[in-house]
């Protein structure tokens, strides 16, 4: 079990990211449209996954579109961003911002966030998913991680993207 913060005050998640190293595990979310995304429809491209609590507080969209904005310049590269807001929220946010560099998708439907031990055990965002990224190649084998220390601050763009090569 990793440990981050809400308001300084430690917060357990579910389990640990992958390691540097590891095969990323499988995993299905659902998309603004209702339908799967799953780790295998992305094969062949680097990945970053882009995972948040809500679409619905300032920060985790601010890092939407953030990763929106760098995705814009990235080769052979899937930015997922992945919370448990419903599709029809996060489609809602992405339609209205014009982002259209990252794919949105839903974990509420899956155990994206048990497999990836991410689920926040304690806080009042319990049961959300805790702000990390994880970047992969294009075989699936994680390059980086960061779990981010703090819910209420911005990952680290560009050492996410620095890992992409």
């Amino acid at each position: 079990m990793a440990t981050t913060h809400f308001d300084g005050t430690d917060t357990p998640t579910s389990g640990e990211l992958p390691a540097v190293g590891d095969t990323l595990p499988d995993f299905t979310v659902v998309d603004t449209n209702l339908g799967e995304v799953s780790l295998s429809d992305l094969k062949g491209k680097k990945l970053v996954l882009n995972i948040f609590p809500s679409v619905d507080t300032g920060l985790c969209a601010e890092s939407v579109r953030r990763f929106n904005a760098e995705a814009a310049g990235l080769d052979n590269t899937t930015v997922l961003c992945v919370s448990k807001d419903l599709p029809f929220a996060l489609g809602r946010f992405c339609g209205a911002e014009g982002l259209d560099n990252v794919t949105a998708a839903s974990a509420f439907r899956s155990t994206f966030g048990e497999d990836y031990g991410v689920v926040l055990e304690g806080s009042p965002l319990k049961g959300l998913l805790a702000r990390s990224v994880i970047v992969a190649d294009e075989d699936g084998k994680v390059i980086y991680t960061q779990l981010v220390d703090e819910i209420k601050t911005e990952p680290d763009y560009a050492s996410a993207i620095k890992a992409l090569g």
